[in-house]
């Protein structure tokens, strides 16, 4: 018996439920689907009648933004109307909510809502609790501090020096990052900010950069897969499947001791034989879909697990290059969700 099943018991193939078909997130999410072995109906769910991975799916509905107070009471009328067997979630600004209501949303609509923990999802969302998550558990990572801390901040540039990295403790897609070269331009950075920021270590170069997929249920992980990656506007638009077994075995630990609920990603430098990480997902990554044609199909994975019972097998990895690009999705007239 299948220790996280609901509702696929007695149906065939299994009904999975999107959120953010609008976002880059939930748009891979529903093409590692596509690509997927399992029969899957796929439902959609976006704000806006005009995102594209609305028009990709068996079902779509319109709901509101994750910051409106109706936002979960329209969630639960799409999940009662559509009964999915699981929620795959496509926003980080979801996370929160449905890692709160997890356990109620499974129980009353049963249904299984693959999202982390309250706690990990606080630290990913937070990039100084990620600082200091890595620290109280002994790996690398860049050397941080807040900008109130004055005693840590003069530590930091005494020790470090420059350049440093000023950037949102809650962002995403590099935006309010800014690279300073000395301590007129860190001051002017901060005093015009209208971030609360965190202060870090500039560790090693862009080439050096690398993103990570792991996947860990009850404390273990059992698969992963890392990507040496090229940045454009925040997102990653070139990948590079490569093998690095040291870095592998330590994200692997990182994942066990992190303990998300099945996906987790993991952004880091290369400093030496150090991989630095300075973020930290608690869910599917941008990267998901690029993955998949590596073998590495992580939404079908768990999707079996967590259905299906199946155990998470580290799959045989093809070291490819990814070159992404732009796409189109063509709705005719009368096709348009109506908002």
């Amino acid at each position: 018996m299948p220790r996280y099943a609901h509702g696929s018991q007695g149906r065939c193939g299994l009904k999975v439920l999107v959120t953010g078909a609008g976002a880059l997130l939930g748009q891979g999410i529903i093409r590692s689907l596509k690509r997927s072995t399992l029969p899957v109906n796929l439902v959609s769910v976006d704000p806006s009648p005009l995102s594209a991975g609305l028009y990709w799916t068996d079902s779509a509905h319109i709901i509101p933004m994750a910051t409106d107070p109706a936002y979960i009471g329209r969630l639960e009328e799409v999940l009662e109307a559509e009964k999915p067997d699981a929620v795959l979630v496509g926003t980080d600004v979801e996370l929160p909510i449905l890692s709160a209501e997890r356990e109620r949303l499974e129980r009353e609509h049963k249904t299984v809502v693959v999202v982390a923990r309250p706690e990990a999802v606080a630290i990913a969302d937070d990039k100084y609790l990620t600082f200091k998550f890595l620290k109280d558990n002994g790996f690398d990572y860049p050397a941080s501090c807040l900008p109130a801390d004055k005693e840590g901040l003069e530590l930091l540039i005494a020790t470090i020096g420059f350049p440093l990295i000023v950037k949102p403790r809650v962002g995403a897609r590099s935006v309010g990052v800014s690279k300073v070269g000395n301590r007129q331009e860190l001051d002017r950075v901060l005093e015009s900010s209208t971030f609360d920021n965190v202060i870090q270590e500039c560790v090693s170069t862009a080439n050096d950069e690398f993103t990570a997929g792991t996947i860990t249920f009850d404390g273990k992980c059992d698969a992963s897969i890392i990507m040496r990656r090229d940045l454009r506007d925040g997102n990653t638009y070139r990948a590079y499947v490569e093998e690095h077994p040291q870095v592998d075995s330590m994200l692997r630990r990182m994942a066990e001791k992190f303990n998300a609920f099945g996906p987790s990603n993991f952004q880091f430098r290369l400093d030496g034989n150090k991989a630095k990480v300075f973020e930290i997902n608690a869910r599917f990554s941008g990267t998901t879909p690029l993955r998949a044609y590596a073998g590495f199909n992580e939404v079908e994975m768990v999707l079996r697990h967590v259905l299906m019972g199946e155990p998470i097998v580290q799959p045989d990895l093809v070291p490819i290059t990814v070159l992404r690009h732009w796409s189109e999705t063509i709705v005719k007239p009368g096709e348009l969700l109506k908002s």
